[in-house]
């Protein structure tokens, strides 16, 4: 079973396809980002402008290292000791992300997850994965299977069976180089 969702989520990953999946508290839509028409599906599906950025996740620390290399040491550490886990960092676009990624700022927002579900679908798109919440943009995010499958499963191309890890709301957002905590 487990091999068989892996498989389905990746198929729609490669097609450009939209996926639902459960994160740490909330459950999320994801794509993967070098593809501009499956981000514009996923704008679209929310009600969310593209200036607003969106958040990726990524299985391993290792990718975003060229983007903490700008950062004083205490806060890559900070950074580095919060990872894996609910903590949503803006760094230094130094991997140049496209705009559609972006958004109107010079920072994208970055975490290294605690889900092992997560992790396992980042893997399967090439190291980073969309992940922004699933909702109408305004409107509270789906934190279970089947407020998902009630609102979504008609607007996506899979949902990726599992559950949330229990985490109350989505993650913080922090800046990378000042610490302050935007959400």
């Amino acid at each position: 079973m487990f091999q068989l969702k892996q498989r389905l989520a990746q198929q729609a990953l490669l097609r450009g396809g939209v996926i639902a999946y459960p994160t740490e508290g909330v459950w999320g839509f994801g794509c993967d980002p070098w593809d501009e028409v499956a981000v514009n599906d996923i704008l679209a599906i929310k009600g969310r402008p593209v200036h607003k950025g969106l958040i990726l996740v990524c299985s391993d620390s290792v990718l975003v290292e060229p983007m903490l290399a700008q950062l004083p040491s205490e806060r890559r550490q900070e950074i580095l000791t919060s990872w894996p886990g609910p903590n949503t960092w803006l760094l230094p676009n130094t991997l140049e992300f496209p705009q559609w990624i972006s958004g109107q700022h010079n920072s994208v927002a970055i975490r290294v997850s605690a889900h092992p579900l997560v992790k396992q679908l980042s893997e399967l798109a090439g190291g980073f994965l969309v992940s922004t919440s699933a909702n109408f943009s305004g409107r509270t995010a789906a934190t279970n299977i089947f407020q998902v499958q009630k609102q979504f499963k008609s607007l996506v191309d899979y949902v990726v069976p599992g559950a949330t890890l229990n985490q109350q709301g989505p993650s913080t957002i922090r800046d990378a180089f000042t610490g302050h905590q935007i959400r």
